[in-house]
């Protein structure tokens, strides 16, 4: 095989809309339309890598920019990859550069959108699984978490589709249903609420139920920042309860103030909102702010990163997962191939994917089973596209009118003065 036959012809991104129900959370409710992007970056002898990305306009202008300039690349030079995106999106163009203290999401974004793909390219023109173009495998498959929200029966408006038939969720009884309806159907060990929507005691009614009815589950609460500190520690002796949470996630929604919930909380607190880059860890470490990460390959640089995240974490004792936003299986294939390199993914990771009924990957729907998915076999991610269904959630997408996900504006369709400000509580 011949240098030239895989150098980079070509690459494309295509927005696409699914149906998403109508979960509740500390922003407002989710819109009927969640958006996303799909790459392909094409060699010359026919291969195509895949990846997924965020939808919005802000990412889709900036794969835009990228796409056409990895043409005659080698799928094999990440540093090539790297210097094209930092070349196009922020402020500095130093591929070596200290990472900023504020973090560099738009940057890093972009460039996982395009790595996997590349990746993808590596694992199939060597014959090779990702996960063993990314060192092997240590585990044979990643545990998912069920993943709770409270929920509204149906979309205020009619959003041309049917009404999902999960039904509403907005007592503790509803969400022990909800929960059983997720283990009997995919397994899960472990159960995760999305929490921020009502007063935390309610919250912590539905947590007490969800214990009672699933005794010897790792149970854990995240109420995206939607609490103040003095919150928290009002109501830290009910979250304290034996044996209720495994940890809390983002009670609170500042690095700073994580750091003083951790001077008295008993638990571990993890964060996908405070801590996501590279730059973020020195203060995070000063402060003893968090003990698990929630990694995300989309934001934190792609499934390097995400490895070179899970050492990071390693060397301070930190805790590691993965956070999870409305996706397809493109995306899950990948969080579940860079999941078995990682030692020390020590606990269940989050997937919104059991919420989703579209796909856009050949063959339908990744297979969760008893709470674990392996990665799908075959040369790369495993997966390949759907090309009549990507054409289906494209002309979503161009039909649906939505550009930008606004959980506050949806939300407002059921309450006017909704105020999405934090902390709510």
């Amino acid at each position: 095989m011949s240098l030239s036959t895989t150098r980079i012809v070509a690459a494309r991104v295509t927005p696409i809309a699914f149906r998403d129900p109508p979960l509740l959370n500390v922003a407002g409710v989710h819109e009927p339309w969640a958006l996303r992007s799909i790459i392909e970056v094409e060699t010359a002898d026919g291969r195509v890598g895949l990846g997924e990305s965020y939808g919005n306009l802000e990412t889709l202008d900036h794969l835009a920019k990228i796409a056409p300039q990895l043409v005659g690349l080698d799928p094999f030079d990440l540093n090539a990859l790297t210097r094209v995106v930092y070349s196009l999106v922020g402020n500095n163009p130093d591929t070596g550069a200290t990472f900023a203290p504020e973090g560099d999401k738009a940057r890093a974004s972009a460039l996982a959108a395009f790595e996997v793909p590349f990746l993808d390219l590596q694992g199939q023109i060597l014959d090779r699984p990702l996960y063993e173009v990314l060192g092997g495998a240590v585990r044979p498959h990643v545990a998912y978490s069920a993943y709770l929200f409270y929920k509204f029966a149906q979309h205020k408006e009619d959003p041309g589709y049917p009404t999902d038939d999960w039904g509403e969720a907005l007592t503790p009884a509803q969400l022990v249903q909800q929960a059983r309806r997720m283990i009997d159907s995919y397994g899960f060990g472990s159960i995760k609420l999305k929490a921020g929507v009502f007063a935390p005691e309610e919250e912590i009614a539905g947590l007490k139920a969800l214990r009672a009815a699933f005794p010897g589950y790792p149970l854990r609460i995240d109420p995206n920042g939607g609490w103040s500190v003095e919150t928290t520690r009002r109501i830290m002796p009910l979250l304290a309860a034996k044996g209720l949470l495994e940890y809390l996630e983002d009670p609170v929604s500042t690095l700073e103030e994580m750091g003083e919930v951790a001077k008295f909380s008993p638990m571990p607190l993890a964060t996908n909102m405070v801590t996501v880059a590279f730059g973020h860890i020195p203060k995070t470490v000063q402060l003893n702010a968090v003990q698990v990460i929630l990694s995300d390959h989309h934001y934190w640089g792609g499934l390097r990163a995400t490895q070179h995240l899970a050492t990071i974490c390693r060397t301070f004792g930190i805790g590691i997962s993965m956070h999870s936003n409305s996706h397809m299986g493109i995306s899950l294939a990948a969080m579940t191939h860079v999941g078995v390199t990682l030692p020390n993914l020590s606990y269940a990771c989050d997937t919104h994917y059991p919420w989703q009924e579209d796909e856009v990957i050949a063959g339908g729907k990744l297979s969760i089973r008893n709470g674990v998915l392996a990665p799908p076999p075959g040369p790369g991610l495993g997966v390949t596209l759907d090309r009549q269904a990507l054409a289906r959630l494209h002309q979503n997408y161009l039909d649906c009118g939505i550009r930008k996900r606004d959980d506050a504006k949806e939300m407002r369709k059921h309450q006017p003065d909704f105020n999405p400000q934090c902390p709510r509580f």
